[in-house]
């Protein structure tokens, strides 16, 4: 009886002791706090200038509707299915929530239970005769958990966690950008469409005023250069018409793999109407600096890595203590099968163990070293982030402006070129000047329309820059 008792009280200071260091456990190495950053308090490029607010008509959901054109939004939802780089980070991130799970059942015990049954003899076979044999019966159970003295197991926890949220944000990341991407030569497809419009009124065009030098030089009134000069503008421009067959089709291609088919499968029908179908958006004010570092995945990304650099240090910390265990084990075990289940026949063990590295040549020290520049890297890498987040959103800030204003500008190029072809095409009939002017009209105003086009394309392509820059979202967040 005084035996039991004398167990039963070194159990509970046993229990008393482990329960004492768990309860005074403290987390190993620094905990995280963001570093600070320059925020401007102001875009540079907003100044004198305000970009329209749009209106309750717009979507705020899927950013790319804001162009109301219905087969870019029958593309761009083909990529969250099918695109491959989309489907890479959803994977990734599957797989660093599976590692988030691992590392959090690091903080349970563990429970396993084990039952055998086993028979030995001896002897046999000898002049004797005489042979044994006995059984042995178990049924067991264990619990085996290792105390987070150190909080190695927690900051291993709180790593992962930042992990997983950050190859959440390289899902959002993946996505944009792939969307962006199809939006942008979804575009540039449709701005050579337009071209080939442009091309195909002024070869029209060009074959009239060819038709109009031959009968003239056949009535006697112009010279044979003039029909020269009609015929080698006529097909110069036909095979520069001919060059946007090739640039089409790579467009398409690139489409295509975007929403993960091949070449072959897709074909964007040509629209000869109105090719160029796109709406150029009212873009929003893109609201404080300081809310781009919440709004874009990339930064987001960065700063979740930071979170889990910093975590890393107080692992690699509290490896340099001892762990302890606390392990428990009971069950049945007994030479008869028919006496498994009586009181004798119980078994149990039951205490913690300490394990520690008392020399590794610098080993843990090393790593933790390399724990802290590790974090060092990642709040580089975060600033860098930053940095490019402003440097992108004052990028298309400045082009939307600068192409609003040369927009106008070329517009008013183009219907004093159009003006001009008239004027000139009806001063060469009357003979008044000579047909190297309506060649240098008719050029001019080419020209000036397919700049017009350009500047039109730069708009759209700097309008869905400047939504990836701002995180891919129109709406204000808090």
């Amino acid at each position: 009886m005084n035996h039991s008792m004398g167990r039963t009280s070194l159990r509970g200071r046993v229990l008393s002791c482990c329960a004492a260091l768990v309860l005074s456990a403290c987390a190993s190495g620094p905990d995280y706090q963001r570093p600070a950053v320059a925020v401007p308090a102001a875009w540079k490029n907003m100044e004198g200038w305000k970009l329209a607010t749009p209106g309750d008509h717009l979507t705020r959901g899927p950013w790319w509707e804001v162009f109301g054109d219905a087969r870019l939004n029958a593309l761009v939802s083909q990529v969250e299915v099918s695109n491959p780089n989309v489907q890479i980070a959803t994977a990734q991130y599957r797989q660093a929530r599976a590692l988030t799970d691992q590392a959090r059942a690091g903080l349970y015990p563990s429970v396993g239970a084990t039952a055998s049954a086993t028979r030995s003899g001896s002897g046999g076979g000898t002049l004797s005769g005489n042979a044994s044999s006995s059984g042995s019966y178990r049924l067991g159970a264990s619990v085996s958990w290792e105390a987070d003295v150190w909080g190695r197991l927690s900051r291993g926890v709180e790593a992962r966690e930042a992990g997983l949220a950050a190859s959440a944000a390289d899902l959002d990341a993946a996505r944009l950008s792939a969307q962006a991407l199809l939006a942008r030569n979804y575009f540039q497809l449709r701005l050579t469409d337009a071209q080939k419009v442009l091309y195909d009124a002024t070869l029209a065009a060009y074959a009239r005023s060819l038709a109009l030098t031959r009968n003239r030089y056949n009535a006697g009134v112009a010279a044979r250069t003039d029909v020269i000069q009609a015929e080698t503008l006529l097909r110069s421009t036909q095979v520069q018409a001919m060059a946007l067959a090739v640039t089409r089709n790579q467009l398409e291609n690139a489409i295509a793999v975007l929403i993960g088919k091949p070449p072959a499968a897709l074909a964007v029908a040509v629209l000869a109407d109105q090719p160029l179908a796109a709406a150029l958006p009212a873009v929003p004010a893109p609201g404080l600096p300081s809310a781009l570092l919440e709004r874009r995945p990339d930064i987001a990304a960065a700063e979740r890595r930071m979170a889990a650099a910093n975590a890393n240090i107080g692992v690699a910390e509290a490896a340099i203590f001892p762990t302890l265990t606390l392990s428990a084990s009971g069950g049945l075990a007994n030479a008869q099968l028919a006496n498994l289940l009586s009181a004798p026949s119980r078994v149990w063990s039951l205490g913690p163990a300490l394990a520690a590295t008392l020399f590794d040549a610098g080993l843990r020290r090393a790593q933790t070293e390399q724990a802290r520049a590790s974090y060092e890297v990642a709040v580089a890498t975060y600033r860098q982030a930053v940095l490019n987040g402003f440097r992108e959103v004052e990028d298309n800030l400045i082009a939307l402006r600068v192409l609003a204003e040369e927009a106008q500008a070329q517009d008013e190029a183009v219907r004093a070129a159009r003006l001009a072809v008239d004027l000139i095409t009806n001063q060469y009939k009357a003979g008044l000047v000579s047909y190297l002017n309506v060649v240098t009209a008719q050029a001019t105003a080419l020209s000036n329309e397919r700049s017009a086009l350009n500047i039109l394309g730069n708009q759209l392509d700097a309008s869905v820059l400047l939504i990836t820059a701002l995180g891919g979202s129109w709406a204000q967040r808090p």
